[in-house]
């Protein structure tokens, strides 16, 4: 799969983000968020600066929400069991998107606060 063209690498991965739609109802729902995120910005024609990191924020999101999502099929499938360590792993992964989650809605107050705060 190494040195192949970048638009089958490009491909391979909107398989992935597709298949992480299909399968996973969280990153659907994160999805949703996102996208109502961007259309309040831009109603509320946020600086762009913001526009820029709150873009970000989300993409961090969305990729930890991938990340874990991958870990947990590659999990289940080598080792279905349940087993402590394998409950570790997967709760670890999961900590990740709520890390990423958390500092998503810190960047949109902070952001409110900036932008429509009299400080």
């Amino acid at each position: 799969m190494k040195n192949r063209p970048l638009w089958e690498r490009v491909r391979f991965a909107l398989c992935g983000v597709k298949e992480a739609c299909r399968r996973e109802r969280s990153f659907r729902t994160q999805g949703v968020i996102a996208m109502l995120v961007v259309a309040g910005f831009l109603v509320l024609r946020v600086p762009l600066i913001w526009f820029a990191i709150a873009i970000m924020a989300i993409a961090l999101v969305l990729a930890t929400e991938l990340t874990n999502a991958a870990l947990e099929a590659m999990i289940d499938r080598l080792h279905p069991e349940r087993h402590p360590e394998i409950r570790a792993a997967k709760d670890m992964a999961a900590g990740s998107v709520l890390l990423a989650g958390v500092a998503a809605v810190v960047v949109g107050l902070l952001m409110l606060i900036s932008t429509y705060s009299t400080w």
